[in-house]
């Protein structure tokens, strides 16, 4: 996988990962975070690569 690919694909799992925790990403600039905010996001998007590694070494 290219540089740019695992760029992209973190990026998806981000949005997706903070869509479902309830905050609003924009594109670019998040300083604005809390960190609680940033940390539920960041805890989501670990869950989720969890996930993703125990299904691919089924």
């Amino acid at each position: 996988m290219s540089n740019k690919q695992s760029k992209t694909s973190l990026n998806n799992i981000k949005m997706q990962a903070a869509n479902e925790v309830g905050v609003t990403l924009n594109n670019g600039y998040n300083g604005d975070l809390t960190a609680k905010q940033a940390g539920s996001i960041g805890g989501q998007m670990v869950k989720k690569m969890i996930e993703s590694y125990e299904q691919g070494s089924k």
